[in-house]
């Protein structure tokens, strides 16, 4: 039985299987303490007055802790499963060892229930934003895993950081309350009740306070299992710095933002507008669910204001080097088709990458020091957010468009697009590629690179 066969028989056995909370040993009592311990723990979050989720996060708070480390050190971290069925933690855009990395299909260990332990070594690198989060199944439950609020900010610093801005604001997106809808032909997708910028919904947080003249750095995650989100703020526009926490090679300015599941944007505003206003979802219906955060200017009061944008236009080749990448006589070339497999009605689409689904997906085999070029066909109408375990690419086209020089770990394919993307294999070790879309993810989109 393999792991996700196991956790979608239900939580009651799963429970049952792991009935006696496992006990340390001398020698794991004796040693030194973690730099960060993550407990993992069932949570009531009331993100509007009356409105209140029941989840599961870190450390009872939605996002979990901000884990800021210098690049290059050595960092220790305890997590604890308080639950009552195992989980797994993985440490999203690291370049580390397989087994710490968070995947068990990499083989990484799952976190038993009831008192489990599980403590992750690795050096923080590379530099730049990146995340945590649950990366067990979910299937059907749409509590568990990335539906979950078991996610956080993730900030490993550069040695040397000139970024030129006065205040750094972290904003995580994520929706609530999901359940499933069929559409008329059968297929079921997830639609959400309620909708979060951080943990609460538009008009019930704590405004974002500015002042005029400010340079202001908006590291943003979308934390969301399954949708893109388009942002906008009000009569201001973002300059994009990083994606994925790698700075592009040619900032742009631009009017929204738009990420799929697992993306991040780092954007610095220049406060010249002195207001109060909405940072938010461009589309109406995601902000009245409550997908919206107050920015208010020093001195100023009175109802947010929202306009909407000119242009909802973003797109990756804005910020790629002016110069065309032509493809290296030394890059493998491995093609990567998409395509959705309909299981009957009232269930999930199932996918496969070149014709094959997870467990029985193909593996692909590197050698170390290689390069090798991804050749991403997405045959489906549905967008794929697709990420690469334990290594960064360079995304060198998408749709014929010169996207050279950007570096990420999640791109964002379009219904009907084609990509391609470079990397060096120089990270021994199980590699997991998956669609970061929970229900995608979970019905067969994944596969494993491994090192010969």
């Amino acid at each position: 039985m393999n792991r996700r066969d196991f956790l979608l028989r239900g939580s009651g056995a799963v429970a049952g299987a792991f009935s006696l909370s496992p006990r340390l040993s001398l020698a794991a009592q004796a040693r030194p303490p973690a730099d960060y311990t993550i407990r993992i723990a069932p949570i009531r979050l009331e993100i509007a007055p009356g409105r209140t989720i029941k989840t599961t996060a870190f450390n009872g708070r939605i996002p979990g802790d901000l884990i800021r480390v210098r690049e290059g050190s050595r960092v220790v971290i305890d997590v604890v499963n308080e639950t009552g069925v195992p989980d797994i933690v993985h440490w999203h855009g690291l370049k580390i060892p397989a087994e710490q990395d968070g995947a068990e299909e990499e083989g990484s260990p799952l976190i038993a229930p009831h008192g489990g332990r599980q403590r992750y070594t690795w050096e923080a690198r590379p530099a730049g934003f990146r995340w945590y989060h649950s990366h067990t199944a979910a299937g059907h439950n749409l509590n568990r895993a990335t539906y979950s609020g078991e996610f956080g900010f993730l900030m490993i610093d550069p040695a040397a950081n000139p970024a030129p801005y006065d205040q750094e604001i972290f904003l995580a997106l994520h929706e609530w309350n999901g359940y499933i809808e069929g559409s008329g032909d059968g297929y079921q997708e997830v639609r959400y009740n309620h909708a979060t910028i951080n943990d609460r919904m538009l008009g019930f947080g704590e405004p974002v306070r500015v002042r005029e003249g400010q340079r202001v750095l908006f590291r943003i995650l979308n934390a969301s299992a399954t949708l893109a989100h388009t942002l906008a703020l009000a009569s201001h526009r973002f300059l994009i710095a990083a994606l994925d926490g790698n700075p592009v090679p040619s900032p742009s300015s631009v009017e929204t933002i738009t990420m799929g599941p697992a993306e991040r944007v780092d954007a610095i505003v220049e406060m010249k507008q002195p207001g109060v206003w909405i940072l938010g979802e461009a589309n109406e219906e995601m902000r009245r669910a409550g997908m919206g955060i107050v920015v208010e200017y020093a001195g100023r009061s009175g109802a947010p204001r929202w306009v909407d944008p000119a242009s909802t236009d973003f797109r990756y080749e804005r910020f790629g080097a002016a110069t065309i990448s032509v493809p290296g006589d030394d890059e493998e070339r491995i093609p990567l088709v998409f395509k959705p497999k309909f299981e009957g009605y009232g269930d999930f689409d199932h996918w496969t990458i070149n014709g094959l689904s997870w467990p029985k997906s193909a593996q692909v085999r590197l050698r170390q020091g290689a390069r090798y070029r991804l050749l991403f066909d997405n045959q489906s109408n549905d967008m794929h957010p697709v990420h690469l375990h334990r290594h960064s690419f360079e995304l060198r086209n998408l749709n014929g468009k010169n996207t050279a020089g950007i570096l990420k770990d999640v791109v964002l394919l379009p219904a009907h697009s084609r990509s391609e993307v470079v990397f060096t294999a120089d990270n021994p070790g199980q590699t997991l590629f998956h669609c970061h879309q929970q229900d995608h993810m979970d019905s067969g989109f994944m596969m494993l690179f491994e090192y010969a």
